[in-house]
């Protein structure tokens, strides 16, 4: 008799974990699919010096993706969002995959977007005290082959905003229109 309700609860916790895993998935995919939907405005890449390349949408994503984590990190979201960086950079890994890259090419690619990443956040960390100067050459950094910075600026300072504007908990509910 213990057996068997050692068995059922076994089973009943196996089953709350595929649960959990489901809807935590879930959460973070409506999140990567927010960034995808902004990353993919067309407008975003009409100031592009040449035909857009996978690298280029990347670190438009990379860049919608920290100011995602800049607008949002407290220490009440910490968990959280680290799990949507853990899921996000997986995402990621997946995208470079389907495109071909071999084992060891991935490993150096995922540093290296990794590293970009983190170079991102570190540059917009006090992006709200910045002059419009100041961000200006913070873009530089990422976007060099755009030619129409002040454009990209003005689309991410009201992106930024917008972000202000909102929850965390309203990205972790559904996908929305960019």
């Amino acid at each position: 008799m213990t057996t068997g309700l050692k068995e059922q609860f076994t089973t009943i916790n196996e089953r709350k974990i595929i649960y959990n895993i489901f809807i935590m998935s879930e959460k973070h995919l409506y999140v990567y699919n927010n960034l995808i939907n902004f990353t993919r405005n067309k407008e975003l890449y009409k100031s592009l010096s040449r035909e857009d390349k996978f690298s280029d949408r990347l670190t438009l994503f990379l860049l919608h993706f920290a100011f995602f984590l800049k607008n949002f990190k407290n220490e009440e979201n910490k968990i959280i969002l680290q799990e949507i960086y853990d899921f996000n950079f997986r995402q990621l890994e997946l995208s470079i995959r389907e495109i071909g890259y071999g084992d060891q090419s991935i490993n150096k690619k995922m540093k290296d977007y990794i590293n970009l990443f983190h170079s991102m956040v570190s540059e917009i960390h006090f992006w709200n005290n910045l002059s419009r100067t100041q961000k200006i050459e913070k873009f530089l950094i990422f976007l060099s082959d755009f030619n129409k910075i002040d454009d990209l600026l003005d689309y991410f300072e009201v992106f930024n905003d917008n972000l202000s504007k909102k929850t965390l908990n309203s990205y972790l509910k559904s996908v929305s229109n960019p």
